[in-house]
């Protein structure tokens, strides 16, 4: 497995617009083959912060991910919202083994 958070501060503005863009990519992404699992958490207390969870079965597979037309609408939709730069950390799984993702 292959996992990334991305993180992303929204101007408060556009919180709303964020999240159903996001809803609408998660959704998308989550019919892809590559995707195990795809999560949107918003910060308690900080309702501007958020964190993508994308768990990909390879390491091949977030590229594929960037070439879907749902993801690239996404994320140009929601450059302009974004307070700062997205970053992201990439993480190798520990638990559960691969099967617990299915």
């Amino acid at each position: 497995m292959y996992i990334v958070h991305v993180f992303v501060q929204v101007k408060p503005e556009f919180i709303e617009p964020f999240v159903a863009a996001t809803m609408k990519n998660a959704m998308a992404s989550c019919q892809e083959p590559g995707i195990a699992r795809f999560d949107v958490l918003q910060e308690e207390g900080s309702p501007d912060r958020f964190v993508l969870v994308e768990v990909y079965r390879t390491k091949d597979d977030p590229a594929r991910h960037k070439e879907t037309g749902h993801y690239q609408q996404w994320r140009d939709a929601v450059e302009v919202m974004c307070a700062f730069p997205r970053t992201k950390k990439v993480y190798a799984n520990v638990f559960p083994g691969e099967k617990g993702w299915d």
